[in-house]
């Protein structure tokens, strides 16, 4: 069994790329379990707050579920150019301790509005976060979804017939770069 754990940047109810993440879990072939965590819960990274009362229960346990996961597929939204402050903030916090990405495979997947770049600014710099925490991130292929209204529901359900043949297509590879591990 082939272990994955997926988180999204948005902590909103109808995100897309929370959608991404269910999309993903709805095309696991059957030796694939995918348990999609959530940052809601997590508190401003200080180190402070950290050394009086230690990591707080909802870091802890999304430490543990990426300690236990083969894999780590994370669904990046694009905010002002940058990945959100939510994504940038939980993986600051885990970093304390001895980084749970560390040697990790890890996956990064994106939807955003518009024609264009999709969640491609985003990704880079979410790339160049998780190289610190010592992560292996998947070169290729990249999942730069746009125009969100066209391929979403008002639910954050992806709804697009060829925008869920490529995330297939995607997991394909991502699985066998994390079962060979090439």
């Amino acid at each position: 069994m082939t272990r994955l754990v997926g988180y999204s940047g948005s902590l909103r109810k109808a995100s897309t790329n929370t959608g991404l993440l269910r999309a993903i879990a709805e095309l696991a072939p059957a030796h694939v379990s995918m348990d999609a965590a959530s940052l809601a819960g997590i508190p401003l990274f200080n180190e402070d707050d950290e050394a009086a009362n230690g990591k707080p229960s909802a870091v802890a346990a999304l430490d543990a579920k990426l300690r236990a996961a083969d894999g780590i597929i994370i669904a990046c939204p694009e905010y002002n150019f940058s990945m959100p402050g939510v994504l940038k903030n939980a993986n600051d916090w885990l970093s304390r301790g001895g980084s749970p990405f560390r040697w990790k495979r890890v996956g990064i997947i994106g939807a955003g509005g518009g024609q264009f770049a999709g969640t491609a600014r985003a990704q880079y710099h979410l790339r160049q976060n998780l190289q610190a925490l010592q992560a292996i991130v998947m070169p290729r292929p990249e999942v730069f979804i746009t125009n969100n209204e066209e391929k979403f529901d008002a639910a954050g359900n992806l709804t697009d017939a060829e925008t869920r043949r490529y995330l297939a297509r995607w997991l394909e590879a991502f699985l066998e770069w994390v079962e060979k591990k090439p």
